[in-house]
């Protein structure tokens, strides 16, 4: 075997480590050590890698050397990065960088690391307060915030998309630039731009505070948690505190549900942050914030691929069968679950940790890439017949962007940990591990999930003994066997199979896990599910119709497109076990069909991650033979009916989410954001507004839809404009107390002729209130 090669020799400097106030009972190798060998893991780690070395860093520095009264060096690209949250993407860019060198030991991502830590040290030298950073009017925002001047409506803070969250990337790429490639002057760096964290916001009392931090900050309590880390300075672990929110925490530390109605993303790096202060500072309430935390989003509000959220937010728990939309799963919330889960495993090594690190990564993480482009998924569509979104090269550069070019860096990073005694081998990825501490190097061989096997090879110079620790996956219906030299051991699901024995040169682990097919329910309806084979979710591939070739889709319109999804077959099983009725396909591996049970028609099932440009469907409605003849009318009608809506929908927003509203210019005075029973929705009140941009056909007639929520049914009256023009009256009753409910507004040509967007605006009568407004849409009449 080959061996980890001269990145794993890195000298790391640290002037000053904070030592863990908490036992690690497990630890993960450092990236160098492992290296991957031919698999989709391999194959996604080599597509991304051509594409981080097609991007330019001197563009992805263009805002930062203006914001430093410097020439730029490089345009600036376009998507995001021409938005008030440019420069975001630089520091995922960095972190990515990082990880691709460490992961493989190839220089030419050390020299791009070095290049632009040397562009950031010649920005940060051109001022004079330690401040360096990409965002538009940063000067401007953090005067006002120093002076305590803070205004927010949840994603925004002075009128700059989430500056915070913007540095905390930045944060975490410097951090990353020193300790794993041992940059020095990313050190300097970020010690620097702390210590003006520490004045910016040096005049800001705890109301302050609780206003700034009621806008999206990332994982700011970790960046400096980390920072501490490195100096051992008190003063960054105390800012670390400071941004601690504890609106979001607290409720988290008491055990309390406290999830639904909450942006996903934005919740999960404050426990990521959480959980490193635990680990500096011994602190248990962290701990409970952090473990509640997860099993909360794990256990209550995860599909079967292992993300979550529609439209960026926690639903009801347990409530997932009707929010199976075209913008679920989030790839930026998976990669920051896997980034925890990876933290509570060292805690605590616990199987069910590891499963779901793998039912993330195999499930979501892998097939948010398009395997031909390297491209990248914002979310992960579980609408049945819907298809993948990808990213632009050059011309999206969204949040999932920066985390996704992450992702496929860090395949390497969960596979194996260890102990003072024990290796525990986590994921059936192809790889290899220099355990130099023993004089141990490992191999895996494995065709896994495409086969039950795998081989585990060990070389040693010298016997050693140690405790090998092989995951029995919860989702196996039978023991997991092991023998090396004739001897025999054998596991049970959600255990590891511990082989304690003296190792010696060319000793073998051949290992089976029993994989059967499996029928993964949503929590709150049995008869709506996902089907998997092993730990592989399996997708219905239902062909390409009307799916253009490349798709021209992006963020800002992926969900609605005019293109109806096509009627999706239903699974009419009379209750049989799923092995009678799902058949493998000879001679393709983790291939399936149907039979005798498609309505209309029998179904291709293969692995979720192989389906790239077609239509598809996770999860299947079941059916008896007299349920579906006494619902089939229903059923089919209410497909057709979401066809024709969904063919005659110009442009959709949903009031009250964060990109959905930025997609479309929202804005407002006396306005604020609202929640009900799962559903997002806007007010205004006593002369307040809000308003809109929405997309219309130029030639064509139109009509608005508008989704309310009827609250109380009482002081609710508001205009509907145009442009500025009066289109409708609206005032609710008492019928519309406590529902929801829909109405149609006719649109005069006039109001829309040669136009292919009009400003909606939703305004107040005095005294009174508009809706709450959940949704609107502009339709072809």
């Amino acid at each position: 075997m080959t061996t980890p090669d001269a990145a794993s020799l890195i000298a790391v400097p640290r002037p000053a480590t904070v030592p863990n106030a908490v036992q690690l009972h497990a630890k993960p190798f450092d990236l160098s050590r492992v290296r991957l060998l031919e698999s989709p893991f391999h194959e996604a780690m080599e597509k991304n890698a051509e594409y981080l070395l097609q991007l330019e860093p001197d563009r992805l520095l263009n805002r930062f050397r203006l914001s430093s009264g410097l020439e730029p060096k490089g345009e600036s690209y376009g998507g995001w990065e021409q938005e008030t949250i440019a420069g975001h993407t630089l520091g995922h860019y960095l972190t990515a960088i990082c990880y691709q060198y460490r992961a493989t030991g190839d220089d030419r991502f050390l020299e791009i690391g070095e290049y632009i830590v040397s562009e950031l040290r010649e920005c940060q030298n051109a001022r004079k307060d330690g401040y360096v950073g990409g965002v538009p009017e940063g000067d401007r925002v953090w005067e006002e915030l120093k002076r305590g001047q803070i205004a927010s409506k949840g994603f925004d803070l002075n009128g700059i998309w989430v500056p915070w969250y913007n540095l905390h990337k930045l944060w975490m790429g410097l951090y990353d630039a020193f300790t794993l490639c041992g940059i020095r002057d990313a050190f300097d760096i970020v010690v620097k731009l702390s210590d003006w964290a520490i004045d910016v916001t040096s005049n800001l009392n705890d109301e302050l505070w609780d206003t700034m931090l009621a806008c999206e900050h990332g994982g700011m309590n970790e960046a400096l948690a980390q920072v501490y880390g490195i100096t051992g300075d008190e003063r960054y672990l105390d800012l670390a505190m400071k941004f601690n929110h504890k609106a979001v925490l607290e409720p988290l530390a008491r055990g309390e549900d406290s999830l639904p109605g909450l942006h996903g993303n934005t919740q999960i790096p404050k426990v990521i942050g959480a959980a490193r202060e635990y680990e500096l500072t011994g602190d248990s309430k962290f701990q409970d914030i952090s473990v509640n935390f997860w099993s909360s989003v794990v256990n209550d509000h995860t599909y079967a691929i292992g993300g979550h959220g529609s439209g960026e937010y926690f639903g009801p728990s347990r409530q997932l069968a009707d929010r199976l939309t075209m913008t679920t799963a989030e790839t930026c919330n998976t990669y920051n679950m896997l980034k925890l889960t990876k933290q509570l495993f060292s805690w605590d090594p616990k199987v069910e940790y590891a499963d779901y690190y793998e039912q993330a990564m195999l499930n979501h993480i892998l097939p948010s890439q398009d395997r031909a482009t390297g491209m990248l998924c914002y979310f992960v569509s579980l609408h049945p017949g819907h298809f993948k979104t990808y990213s632009t090269p050059y011309d999206a550069f969204w949040c999932c962007v920066g985390t996704g070019i992450e992702n496929h860096t860090r395949y390497g990073e969960s596979i194996y940990f260890h102990s003072d005694d024990s290796l525990y081998v986590n994921l059936y990825v192809p790889s290899e591990l220099d355990w130099r501490e023993k004089n141990v190097r490992v191999s895996m061989e494995t065709d896994y999930p495409k086969s039950e096997t795998v081989k585990i090879k060990i070389e040693t110079d010298s016997k050693t003994r140690f405790k090998l620790k092989i995951r029995c996956p919860r989702w196996s219906e039978g023991k997991i066997d092991a023998s090396v030299r004739g001897e025999t051991y054998s596991g049970e699901p959600g255990t590891f199979l511990e082989i304690d024995r003296v190792w010696t040169n060319d000793d073998s682990v051949d290992i089976r896990i029993p994989m059967s097919l499996r029928v993964l329910p949503t929590p709150d309806n049995d008869k709506r599910v996902a089907l998997a084979y092993g730990p592989v979710v399996l997708a219905g591939d239902l062909g390409s119709d009307g799916i253009v070739d490349p798709m021209p889709f992006t963020h800002e319109n992926a969900e609605y497109f005019g293109v109806p999804c096509p009627s999706v077959p239903v699974l009419v099983t009379n209750g049989k076990d799923v092995g009678d009725w799902v058949k493998p396909v000879e001679e393709e591996p983790l291939h399936f069909k149907t039979v005798g049970v498609g309505q209309p028609n029998e179904l291709s099932l293969l692995p979720f991650y192989e389906i790239e440009r077609n239509r598809y469907s996770v999860y299947w409605d079941l059916f008896d033979d007299q349920s579906w003849e006494n619902q089939k009318e229903a059923y089919l009608a209410k497909q057709r009916e979401e066809q024709q809506l969904q063919s005659v929908t110009v442009d959709y927003v949903q009031f009250g989410e964060m990109q959905p509203e930025r997609d479309h210019s929202v804005d407002g005075e006396k306005t604020s954001a609202e929640g009900h029973a799962g559903h997002k929705m806007r007010v205004a009140w006593h002369g307040g507004w809000f308003s809109c941009k929405m997309k219309t056909p130029s030639h064509d007639r139109v009509a608005l839809v508008v989704d309310y929520w009827g609250q109380d049914g009482r002081n609710r009256e508001f205009d509907i404009l145009i442009d500025g023009e009066l289109l409708a009256h609206e005032k609710f009753s008492v019928d519309y107390h406590n529902r929801f409910f829909s109405i149609t507004y006719p649109i005069e040509m006039r109001l829309v002729e040669g136009k292919n967007e009009v400003s909606l605006t939703f305004k107040s009568s005095d005294n009174k209130i508009v809706g709450p407004v959940c949704s609107v849409r502009t339709i072809r009449a």
